[in-house]
């Protein structure tokens, strides 16, 4: 698939436009920041990040065409979209009846989507410094054992001694890091905020350590991720129906990339409803219309 390019006022805010726009979650993508956002005199935003990104290839691209490839240059970017009309009600996802504790994302490394970390962490397990700066294949399995490695390591720091890590392979390209155990709860943080912080954290360890760009590599903390799932398309079955009923739209609390694509999903595949993407970060939800 053909690169897609997005502005926004932030890198946070362009890669959201950008998962919106190709339909998919962050993992599904290869998103690669071209220009940081840069300020005017009272902070006035002079001109707006830059990102581009596409749906990851179905295999590995050969060490020749990923040595070729660099992050390219900036460059003024579009028009920012018009704000949205302004929803007729509100929705909120049901919470989970996993413990969550409440979390801040302090100590997130903050990481560019083309695997160039551009923040250290703070308060948090160090990291080895990086060993290669080209990209280059490296079997997923292999990614996950270093992953793997490096989360044992976290939960030993964190005292967390009766969690463990398995490693699960979905397929050539994608490999699941699963951690179980009692009481969990401080690895997810509020609506899973820490565990994608824990991903993204892992995936810059195991950059910088194999050098590898290509594959997936997910977490998941004591089935999070598929109860998140679930409780998203029963509660999205439910709106869409009410949406049916009424013929009103309803607009949903912001969420994140991936659970966005949950909802699209589910709600998609109702007949008689379609749905919409709308807002900036960190306000940025869907809105189910009638069809």
């Amino acid at each position: 698939m053909e690169w897609v390019e997005v502005t926004g006022r932030t890198i946070e805010e362009a890669r959201e436009k950008a998962l919106d726009l190709l339909g998919v979650a962050e993992e599904d993508a290869e998103v690669e920041v071209l220009a940081e956002p840069k300020m005017g005199l009272f902070g006035r935003l002079r001109e707006e990040a830059r990102v581009r990104a596409r749906l990851l290839p179905a295999v590995p691209r050969s060490k020749d065409e990923s040595g070729r490839r660099r992050r390219g240059g900036g460059g003024r970017g579009a028009t920012p979209a018009a704000p949205p009309p302004a929803a007729p009600q509100a929705a909120a996802a049901p919470p989970l009846s996993a413990p969550i504790a409440p979390t801040t994302r302090q100590g997130r490394v903050a990481v560019a989507d083309d695997g160039d970390a551009v923040d250290e962490p703070k308060d948090g397990a160090t990291m080895e410094p990086t060993i290669s700066e080209d990209r280059v294949e490296v079997p997923v399995a292999e990614q996950a054992e270093v992953a793997k490695r490096f989360v044992e390591g976290l939960l030993a720091t964190m005292g967390l001694h009766d969690a463990t890590a398995t490693v699960a392979l979905i397929d050539d390209d994608t490999a699941e890091l699963r951690v179980t155990g009692g009481d969990l709860g401080l690895l997810i943080g509020p609506k899973g905020a820490t565990l994608l912080a824990l991903q993204d954290l892992a995936r810059t360890v195991v950059q910088r350590k194999t050098g590898a760009r290509t594959g997936r590599l997910l977490l998941d903390v004591a089935g999070y991720r598929q109860k998140r799932k679930q409780a998203l398309e029963r509660f999205t079955q439910k709106v869409a129906q009410d949406v049916v009923a009424s013929g009103t739209p309803v607009a949903l609390e912001p969420m994140s990339s991936a659970d966005r694509k949950i909802v699209h999903d589910t709600a998609n595949a109702i007949d008689g409803v379609t749905t919409s993407s709308e807002g900036e970060d960190p306000r940025r939800h869907v809105v189910l219309h009638p069809a």
